[in-house]
């Protein structure tokens, strides 16, 4: 079981920590990452980590300003999001796999990438 906290509502330029904890196994080995979803629309990838740390990568919109890392000592990933905006408003998503592949690779993540998912944190950010 993953379980997200740490949303709420922020200002603009502000700053969160979103954390995705895990119950019932160790995410050692684990590629994680984290989407997020505005109602009505798609749920879009923010960006991931290799289970290693060894990789870590973003999506454009978030590139610069949002950075994850783990602690598997405690068994939790986080999503440090600073300068944030109000188009940054939406549900966070943490997700996790047992494959490093589609993090390891060049490219924009899916959903389907991912076999285990939290229930979500809403995230407001106001202007």
């Amino acid at each position: 079981q993953l379980v997200e906290s740490g949303g709420g509502l922020a200002q603009s330029g502000g700053s969160l920590r979103l954390s995705c904890a895990a119950s019932g196994f160790t995410l050692d080995y684990y590629a994680l990452a984290w989407f997020h979803q505005v109602p009505g629309t798609e749920r879009d990838w923010v960006g991931c980590i290799t289970s290693s740390s060894s990789t870590t990568r973003y999506s454009d919109s978030v590139k610069g300003r949002f950075t994850i890392s783990r602690d598997n000592a405690n068994n939790t990933v986080y999503l440090q999001m600073n300068s944030l905006k109000p188009e940054d408003t939406a549900v966070y998503y943490c997700a996790a796999d047992l494959s490093d592949y589609y993090c390891s690779a060049y490219k924009q993540g899916y959903p389907y990438e991912y076999k285990y998912w939290g229930r979500g944190t809403q995230v407001t950010v106001s202007s």
